[in-house]
């Protein structure tokens, strides 16, 4: 599937906040980026109203409130969230952004206790899907808690976090090839999370893949492949995009704030963004937010329009930013969300 870029100025031109001749880069993030959306985002009202098309975030956090967290759900020794994240402020967020569902990774401030993801679920299963997390632990006990977690729980995906592994030891180790075996049996897509760089981890994802053809794998945040300004970060985005030779694997448009060396709507990802709907296809690539922690950096609602207005710039079609914002999700967990 071939895609045409509209000329993006340079990356060595366009300092992150300075550029007196274009009042883009003179404002702060929110002020700019609702100045420049206003329009785009009634135009994709418009545009939504008429086709009925769902959208869907492929990827956000929910945890306890504090008074929650007192009573009834825990976080994790150390890792108190540091900003409000609670199920309130989520289906307000999503309300006001006009998003339909969303699927809930678990987030490492609960770790392995995964009893407030499942409340939320519970409460709402039309509307959330859940990606639990994978618990490596070397009694083998995590390919039973993830059984549990799907079977019992109504999971429908798993994480694989590589920190979370003993230390030495890689996601090919004998408890992580039995989890992803597991994920393929029970039919869940593998979600990796990169944090330090795809290139670290390639060679385990790779080995997963062929050696587990049957296992969905989903690549988190654009696998955190920045722009490339060095030829370690060129090799990290060519990894991601030789990795679609897998036709399992599946890449989050996700967290741009995270990728981006730009302000809000993050605009250096467009070749990006172009590139991996080329190499995937638009019906392999999906938007997520990666809510809360998106919420001060441009907003929940200014989240989704970056995505639009990165794609006008590429440009995409109407059926293939359809795909990426709401298509692709609900055909990887059918039956989830019912056409409109």
């Amino acid at each position: 599937m071939a895609v045409r870029l509209k000329p993006l100025l340079p990356l060595s031109v366009v300092p992150h906040n300075s550029n007196p001749s274009n009042p883009f880069f003179a404002f702060s993030k929110k002020s700019h980026f609702q100045a420049s959306a206003a329009k785009m985002a009634a135009n994709e009202v418009q545009s939504k109203a008429s086709s009925n098309a769902k959208i869907i975030d492929s990827h956000l956090h929910v945890w306890a409130s504090a008074e929650e967290a007192a009573d009834k759900y825990p976080y994790f020794p150390g890792q108190e969230p540091t900003l409000p994240g609670h199920l309130q402020f989520l289906l307000q967020c999503m309300e006001e952004a006009h998003v339909d569902g969303a699927l809930i990774v678990q987030p490492i401030n609960h770790k392995f206790d995964h009893s407030l993801v499942t409340s939320v679920l519970k409460k709402h299963p039309s509307k959330f899907v859940g990606c639990c997390l994978a618990n490596p632990a070397e009694d083998g006990s995590g390919v039973k808690q993830l059984e549990h977690l799907v079977l019992k729980d109504g999971y429908r995906a798993v994480r694989f976090n590589p920190y979370l592994w003993p230390s030495g030891q890689q996601m090919t180790n004998e408890i992580g090839k039995a989890m992803f075996s597991k994920a393929g049996e029970l039919g869940v897509p593998v979600a990796f999370m990169c944090m330090k760089g795809l290139n670290l981890h390639i060679s385990e994802i790779e080995k997963l893949c062929t050696e587990f053809p049957s296992t969905v794998v989903l690549l988190d945040h654009l696998a955190f492949c920045k722009p490339p300004t060095s030829d370690e970060e060129n090799q990290a985005f060519s990894n991601l995009l030789k990795l679609s030779r897998f036709p399992q694997v599946y890449v989050k448009f996700s967290a741009l704030f995270r990728v981006s060396r730009l302000p809000p709507p993050y605009q250096d990802l467009a070749p990006l963004l172009s590139q991996v709907v080329s190499s995937f296809g638009a019906n392999r690539v999906m938007w997520g937010s990666d809510f809360p922690f998106v919420v001060p950096e441009c907003g929940y609602k200014g989240a989704k329009e970056s995505v639009s207005l990165i794609a006008n710039e590429i440009p995409l079609s109407s059926s293939e930013l359809e795909w990426i914002m709401g298509r692709t999700v609900m055909e990887l967990f059918q039956g989830q969300w019912l056409p409109s």
